[in-house]
């Protein structure tokens, strides 16, 4: 599982509710060795009494993975994939109004469903929407770039405003 990528599917996300905490000087230090000493050997878990276990492949890559993102200075929130979220919690996830999702909702481009009268939307089905229309805009974005340089734009001087 590559869980703490830079890729859009990630199951690494963000909750309004959560409160953001900048991470201070200190603690980007000690990330980084953290992820230094990580990179270099297996890690353990190791019980009160002294009992070192290795750590299983998929949790020791997941950590590794997640420790990279914070050395990079990002951040991560973790949520399971069939984690159901509220309009304001999904909204968040993906940089949205409320409102907006909620048309999302309706016009059935993200899959929801009912609880008693509130919205529920599974964090993978957020997830996937959001990988899609992130592979949109970069396509977009891709086209806009290339037409542009056929176009000559990117060596003309920007034009200075006439007053």
């Amino acid at each position: 599982m590559n869980a703490a990528t830079d890729k859009t599917d990630s199951p690494l996300s963000v909750s309004e509710k959560d409160q953001r905490v900048a991470i201070t000087e200190k603690d980007q230090q000690e990330i980084k060795q953290l992820y230094e000493a990580i990179r270099r050997g297996r890690a353990k878990l190791v019980s009160p009494n002294g009992e070192a276990r290795p750590l299983p492949d998929s949790l020791y890559s997941f950590l590794v993975e997640l420790i990279g993102l914070l050395n990079e200075g990002k951040s991560a929130y973790i949520i399971q994939n069939e984690a159901k979220l509220t309009t304001i919690e999904a909204a968040a996830m993906i940089g949205v109004s409320r409102q907006f999702l909620v048309n999302l909702l309706e016009k059935n481009e993200i899959p929801y469903h009912m609880v008693g009268t509130h919205r529920r939307i599974y964090a993978q089905d957020l997830i996937q929407y959001k990988a899609k229309r992130d592979e949109n805009r970069r396509r977009v974005l891709d086209n806009l770039a290339k037409k542009e340089a056929e176009e000559g734009l990117y060596d003309r001087a920007p034009c200075a405003d006439e007053n």
